[in-house]
């Protein structure tokens, strides 16, 4: 990372988390990126290949500090699975007992010192248990990490909206709310008739009143 990429992830992370997150990058071959917001994802993790031979992480660079830090322990803790296992890391499985075992190794030191609020580090030690392939997976960790948005970000979440309600994303597409099928909403986007799922989770900006 070039003195201005570390100064700018630096500026994202909690201050008290700074020392532990620069140790851990420090410790492994990583390149570290900024990422305009993403839909479909907080961050990701490449892996080394025969041509660039680091681990290639990114991370959405508007998240608030808590979620940024928990998003990228979480590729910090892929690229420690893929070096503590390299000899057979190709039979591993992306979110297998072995990147979960090394994700509750690198949150543990955070879970239990000083680091964090009590509602995220109480939530983080309860997905320690049993880490999830995507934060946002775990409702309660995502709830908690959503208190830290920064005033002014605007959205509700999908799950608080009445079933028809006319609402819309990032991007300015329109979206008609229907029933839940599972962690997800099935929604109709307005003009083409197009069927998408949406998580619960996700903020959007409600255009019927009252909804």
């Amino acid at each position: 990372m070039s003195g201005a990429a570390a100064h700018a992830v630096r500026m994202r992370l909690p201050d008290a988390a700074v020392p532990y997150v620069v140790d851990l990058l420090a410790s492994l071959p990583i390149d570290l990126r900024l990422a305009r917001p993403r839909r479909t994802r907080l961050g990701d993790h490449r892996g080394p290949t025969p041509t660039v031979p680091r681990h290639r992480i990114s991370v959405n660079e508007d998240l608030n500090p808590y979620a940024f830090l928990t998003t990228l322990l979480h590729e910090i803790a892929h690229a420690a699975t893929w070096e503590r296992h390299r000899g057979r890391r190709r039979r591993l499985r992306p979110h297998g007992p072995e990147w979960k075992a090394e994700f509750e190794r690198i949150l543990r030191p955070l879970v239990a010192g000083d680091v964090l609020p009590r509602d995220v580090a109480a939530a983080l030690g309860r997905v320690m248990a049993n880490p999830a392939a995507a934060t946002c997976s775990d409702r309660q960790l995502t709830l908690a990490l959503a208190r830290y948005d920064a005033v002014g970000r605007g959205g509700v979440f999908v799950e608080t909206l009445r079933s028809g309600t006319i609402f819309r994303v990032d991007g300015g597409r329109e979206f008609r709310l229907g029933p839940r099928v599972r962690s997800r909403f099935r929604c109709i986007e307005r003009g083409t008739g197009r069927e998408y799922r949406l998580h619960g989770l996700c903020r959007v900006v409600p255009l019927t009143p009252g909804g």
